[in-house]
């Protein structure tokens, strides 16, 4: 997986901030990747984890298929709280995070436990 993510990293458009990151997503089905496309307003890109996450969407992907998300960036950083968000709303709360720094893997954590006390669909009733 580290050499995949390594190899994503030149794919990702990090033109503004420098800051490269790559995802991949791991299905039933198979895997999907996504990398982080910075613009010149911050909030108009995606994070590779969104980018990862959307991607296996528009590909028929169903929250409980999803295994396993893989993030890889230079310092070896957790997803934002956006893409925290994103995960929490389409992925199983067991599901497995990797998190890399360019060579080797940093920590392994569930989603429950990067993101508890999340908001979640419950809370909107």
């Amino acid at each position: 997986m580290i050499e995949k993510l390594k190899q994503l990293l030149n794919n990702s458009r990090s033109d503004y901030f420098n800051f490269p990151v790559s995802a991949v997503i791991v299905t039933d089905k198979g895997e999907y990747y996504g990398v982080n496309v910075e613009t010149s307003s911050p909030t108009a890109g995606i994070c590779a984890e969104r980018n990862a996450l959307y991607n296996a969407i528009t590909n028929g992907i169903k929250k409980d298929e999803i295994k396993e998300i893989h993030v890889m960036s230079k310092t070896g950083v957790y997803p934002c709280f956006i893409c925290r968000q994103a995960l929490v709303d389409y992925c199983n709360d067991n599901v497995d995070i990797y998190i890399y720094d360019i060579n080797k893997i940093v920590n392994k954590v569930k989603l429950k436990d990067l993101c508890n006390y999340s908001f979640d669909k419950g809370d909107l009733k």
